[in-house]
């Protein structure tokens, strides 16, 4: 039995790369969040952007379950 080194390497940077991207939106979500709220009247943009940082980092976290888990495919 060989370890294939260069399909590791691939698994460990796309691994690396959606961990980060991951809570690169969440904090990113969270950050505007908390600038929206303190501009309450005039946050809308700055709303509309967290909500979809959110919607963003929840969707990779499914497609990330749907391709672990065997049993969706």
């Amino acid at each position: 039995m060989t370890i294939k080194w260069a399909e590791l390497a691939i698994v460990a940077i796309a691994t690396i790369f959606s961990a980060g991207t991951v809570v690169l939106l969440y904090g990113l979500g969270v950050r505007l969040a908390a600038v929206a709220a303190d501009r309450r009247p005039k946050g809308a943009l700055q709303n509309a952007v967290s909500k979809a940082c959110f919607g963003l980092c929840g969707l990779a976290v499914v497609v990330g379950v749907y391709l672990i888990v065997p049993y969706f495919h």
